[in-house]
């Protein structure tokens, strides 16, 4: 289940940015835009999963007509060429792929005779399903053709019929009065009258431009570059993600939470510090290699890290109620607004050819997501406190793999 939502994603997500700008030649801005569609879906799908999905359906058979449906969408959007039909699509489709989300780890939690120690492990199938997806569209020579997205209906539909063959996993929430403060999250707001963690808010929230900059453009970046089988390179940044999840549990009593947030974000500035160097010195692919391999340090230590961190700082009660404000800050408002400033500096630094073809100053592009990356670092070594007590209790109760 997990392996076939998450092979979905990876195969139109990485290499669209290749498409919409060698194949439909949308402007930067559009790209941005159109990356930023995830953000939307993850927005408005928390809402209609406490709406809907707790309280009148069963998880797998919402789960498997929200992907039929995404396949759906996804054929027409695999039909538009212009950008004020495809986008609203886009947008249609990423709504119901992202209440997957929730939906598979209701659906895993639920089931799992020992989630703390099942849950990690199942969720790894994710990167297994990612890494496939680019291989798939590297072997296939996908990475600038429509067929990406008529790779991820086949998958998509696929997924949508195998869900309703998964266990019956009633809903959580059926009969339960439905409480507006507690979908919006409005109890964990009180958890920002901390300085600490208002500070991991606010990084949390800047460390999406960066984010968005290396998943809107590198794959337009290595095809420009003339990286043969770039999407396929790409996952060795999966295989990092997989190696640095392994290794928190062993780093979090050494590093504490502050050292792993902080080792996170100085990634990213090293990452695009790299791709930077690297466009003026393409002969030496090990800093391409090495910027793509960091990618477990700058998503686990940050992201899986900072779930975590929540998940201590917020009391039993309110837990979910923060997790969520987290995802919306995040992977919600983060994201979109990353997206569509990296779309709009893609677009600035956009060279128009004399036989109409387009590069990129890429030097400068990365330049902006390292400096925000050393400012964010510089601000949360200054304004975070780290406690203690707290980072013994999260060093404990991180699963041991």
């Amino acid at each position: 289940m997990v392996f076939l939502h998450y092979f979905v994603w990876g195969a139109w997500f990485v290499t669209m940015g290749t498409y919409l700008t060698k194949t439909l030649q949308f402007e930067g801005g559009q790209v941005g835009l159109a990356y930023g569609t995830t953000a939307i879906g993850a927005i408005v799908a928390p809402f209609f999963a406490g709406i809907v999905a707790d309280r009148f359906f069963a998880t797998q058979k919402l789960l498997g007509t929200l992907h039929l449906i995404g396949a759906g969408l996804l054929y027409f959007v695999a039909e538009q060429v212009t950008f004020t039909a495809f986008y609203p699509l886009l947008i249609l489709y990423t709504v119901t792929y992202m209440a997957g989300h929730g939906l598979t780890n209701t659906l895993t939690l639920h089931h799992a005779a020992n989630p703390g120690k099942e849950f990690p492990i199942v969720m790894m199938a994710g990167s297994v399903g990612w890494i496939a997806a680019g291989l798939v569209n590297s072997s296939l020579k996908l990475e600038n053709d429509v067929g990406m997205f008529h790779l991820a209906c086949g998958a998509a539909a696929l997924m949508g019929l195998y869900s309703f063959t998964l266990p019956n996993t009633p809903p959580k929430g059926a009969g339960q009065k439905i409480s507006l403060r507690t979908m919006l999250g409005i109890d964990a707001l009180n958890l920002l009258r901390q300085p600490s963690f208002a500070t991991f808010m606010l990084c949390s929230f800047l460390i999406c431009i960066p984010l968005s900059f290396y998943f809107a453009w590198m794959n337009v970046f290595l095809n420009e570059l003339g990286i043969a089988n770039a999407a396929a390179k790409m996952t060795i940044g999966q295989v990092s993600d997989v190696v640095f999840l392994l290794l928190l549990p062993v780093l979090l009593p050494m590093l504490r939470v502050k050292g792993i947030l902080l080792a996170g974000m100085a990634a990213w500035a090293l990452r695009f510090g790299l791709f930077a160097w690297f466009d003026t010195a393409r002969d030496a692919h090990w800093m391409m290699y090495l910027g793509i391999a960091v990618h477990g340090i700058c998503y686990d230590f940050i992201f899986v890290m900072g779930r975590m961190y929540v998940d201590q700082q917020a009391g039993k009660e309110i837990r979910g109620a923060a997790q969520g404000l987290h995802a919306f800050v995040t992977l919600g408002v983060g994201m979109f607004a990353g997206s569509w400033l990296s779309g709009i500096v893609g677009e600035h630094y956009a060279i128009q050819g004399a036989d109409g073809s387009v590069t990129h100053n890429w030097q400068m592009i990365w330049a902006i997501p390292a400096v925000v990356s050393v400012l964010l670092s510089i601000l949360f070594v200054v304004l975070f406190r780290d406690h203690k007590s707290r980072v013994e209790v999260v060093a404990h109760d991180v699963p041991k793999l």
